[in-house]
């Protein structure tokens, strides 16, 4: 089924829209598309943009596609949303992401909507997190009609920087996310677009997509399954021009400094206050003019006008001040500074010295000793989400009872405001008692009235301590000189507020419980923190200004009911369990161009009781709609993760409902040993 609607509205271009048509791939497997273009475009052909995601561009995605692709289109550019094989309205099946499946059709693709009337022959790529992936994935196969991308919230390096493993530590988000797709790889394509095949389709995709969870937990190091998409591998190999565009809040901004430091070609980058969104709807504010910017680099790069972009900072930061902690910020107080290049000449990497006495300061003479410490298993609730969504309690809380549990360091007031621009290092000689040990640290912004700002964060597995490939047990009582690296982050310490330093020796659910409970012994001798100090520059105020946003008319969706959003910590004081839950979803609504009903609902919870590893547990549910007259299917998967000291345990089920009749009933329970975790 193929449909064109013009639509009408007060854009230089007057445009339309394709809602579903299809990209044909050699094999003959097709790929479900959505089209705005120009409507002169077949006449006077335009360079092309493609998005490329498996998020169902009919429903997951439609209300903030509305707020990009119409703009773009008309100002004169052909964008194309392209659901992955196996998601959406696509034929085929996604066993897990980036396949070397996709990263080909993803090649394929952009050589079909080159050879397309309305192309003329230049395209982009843009894409957030998983679009963002496979944007930098498929610019290193070097299709010969990709001129440029933009990457948002991406990573070069799929173990160390990704939603699976940090440090070498198991992420509680991996159970998340992969819970996220398990629902989502549940869904139907659209009988209205698919036709009769759709019920054969979603067969195929209830039993042949996998159980993910599964796939990863079984590479619990950088192994060549990591490595695959992995571009770090080979900076070389991308050679295009490269936007590259994060959040602090967000769990991806390390990307955009490794991506400076090492491509070769063109490339830019911009971190605001953001979490993991599109920054012209960028939470928290100060959101900005994104598409203004995207289109003086689409501009320069596929149709050769100077828009002056790359006459600017290849950097541009934000600068957050001092604020109190809190589950969620509409706004962050800050400015924007500019950097020519990365590592910065504006940057100096200074060196606070532990003292055995708490201190931390520029001063090397301090107390010298050593500091025994275990931290409780509930360190680690307050943490927030490891990827903000700038969903209401996904920001860390205050960090006094978190600090309470952990060793800390700290300065004494500061005479003058503080500023620091990238990543932190904890540099600490230590001993533990047990053969595997994960560490974390944190960087608070403490108040005169004792409030903790969690400002940045590093978690480390010890037995990652020399790489990620080759994990070796510890010796106990040994002493080992280690070094925890700590997310990017551009903060103002305000004067008279104390800089915090805090190790503990777990940090759930943020990350996996080790084995066993450790016990750590810290040498304040030669152990540091080192800080990114920024001097403030004169390119700050000239060249790091941004309008506000310009967003076409929001897509026409009725609200039926609102999800159940939620982000509790609750203690049991009888039993001594302590629980994260989690509450997330778009509700329920309808989509009145496609009078398609959705609906999803998620849960999560974490646990553990009292000091004992082996009962932490996580356990996820989505709940899934769809429906259109008298058409409807319900999905419900379940994930239950746990462990003991040499294995972890998974239980998980699936089940899909055609109206009220039972369609799929799908169940697994697997076993994976720890690999040094």
């Amino acid at each position: 089924m193929e449909s064109t609607e013009p639509m009408k509205n007060a854009y230089p271009q007057e445009i339309e829209c394709l809602p579903h048509t299809y990209v044909t791939m050699p094999d003959g497997c097709l790929l479900a598309a959505r089209i705005w273009k120009p409507e002169t475009a077949s006449d006077q052909p335009v360079p092309a943009i493609l998005e490329y995601l498996p998020y169902r561009k009919n429903d997951l995605t439609a209300e903030r596609d509305a707020t990009m692709q119409p703009h773009l289109a008309a100002h004169g550019y052909a964008v194309i949303r392209l659901d992955l094989r196996g998601a959406g309205d696509s034929e085929g099946l996604m066993v897990d992401e980036y396949t070397q499946q996709e990263l080909q059709d993803g090649y394929d693709a952009i050589d079909w909507i080159a050879r397309q009337d309305w192309c003329d022959g230049n395209v982009g790529m843009i894409g957030i997190s998983w679009g963002g992936f496979n944007g930098l994935q498929i610019a290193a196969m070097r299709p010969r009609a990709l001129k440029a991308i933009i990457t948002l919230c991406s990573t070069d390096d799929r173990y160390a920087d990704d939603i699976h493993y940090m440090g070498g530590c198991l992420l509680g988000e991996q159970l998340s996310w992969s819970s996220i797709m398990f629902g989502r790889n549940s869904l139907p394509p659209d009988p209205a677009n698919a036709g009769d095949a759709w019920r054969e389709m979603w067969r195929e995709r209830l039993r042949g997509s996998g159980l993910w969870l599964k796939n990863w937990l079984e590479h619990q190091r950088r192994d060549d399954f990591w490595k695959h998409g992995s571009i770090c591998e080979d900076w070389n190999n991308v050679q295009v021009p490269v936007y590259a565009v994060s959040g602090w809040a967000d769990g991806y901004c390390r990307t955009v400094f490794r991506l400076m430091e090492n491509l070769k070609g063109p490339r830019k980058g911009l971190v605001g206050p953001w979490a993991h969104k599109y920054p012209h709807i960028g939470a928290p504010g100060p959101a900005m003019d994104f598409l203004g910017e995207e289109l003086r680099w689409w501009d320069y790069w596929l149709k050769g006008q100077e828009t002056g972009v790359m006459e600017e900072p290849q950097l541009r930061l934000y600068m957050q001040d001092s604020v109190p902690p809190a589950g969620w910020y509409a706004d962050r107080p800050g400015r924007w500074v500019a950097e020519p290049a990365w590592p910065s000449p504006n940057v100096t990497r200074t060196r606070f010295h532990l003292g055995s006495d708490g201190s931390i300061g520029t001063q090397q003479e301090r107390p010298v000793g050593t500091l025994t410490h275990g931290s409780p298993l509930w360190v680690g609730m307050a943490s927030g989400k490891w990827c903000s969504y700038a969903t209401p309690g996904d920001h860390p809380l205050d960090q006094r009872r978190e600090d309470a549990g952990s060793l800390c360091f700290e300065t004494a007031p500061l005479e003058e405001p503080l500023e620091m621009a990238g990543d932190a290092n904890v540099v600490i000689r230590l001993s533990v008692d047990r053969p595997i040990a994960v560490i974390a640290a944190r960087i608070c912004d403490v108040a005169p009235d004792g409030a903790a700002t969690r400002v940045s964060f590093g978690v480390l597995n010890l037995t990652h301590r020399s790489d990620h490939e080759h994990p070796e047990k510890l010796e106990p009582g040994r002493i080992y000189d280690i070094t925890v690296p700590m997310k990017h982050v551009a903060q103002r310490f305000a004067a008279g507020h104390r800089l915090r330093l805090a190790i503990s020796t777990s940090y759930f659910p943020m990350i996996w419980t080790a084995p066993e409970p450790v016990t750590m012994t810290l040498h304040t001798d030669s152990s540091f923190l080192e800080l990114p100090l920024r001097a403030p520059s004169a390119d700050d105020d000239e060249l790091s200004k941004f309008d506000a946003p310009v967003l076409p008319a929001p897509l026409e969706i009725e609200v039926l009911e609102a999800p159940d959003q939620h982000h509790r910590i609750v203690e049991d004081a009888t039993t001594g369990r302590i629980e994260m839950q989690v509450g997330d979803g778009h509700g329920h609504v309808r989509f009145a161009e496609s009078d398609l009903t959705l609906s999803d609902q998620g849960f999560e919870r974490f646990s553990v009781t009292g000091n004992d590893p082996d009962t932490a547990r996580g356990e996820t549910e989505w709940r899934f709609h769809l429906s259109r007259g008298e058409w409807s299917v319900d999905t419900l998967t379940q994930t239950v993760l746990t462990c003991d000291a040499v294995a972890f345990h998974i239980e998980a089920r699936l089940r899909a409902w055609e109206g009220d009749a039972l369609f799929e009933d799908l169940t697994w329970k697997e076993t994976i040993p720890r690999d040094h975790l």
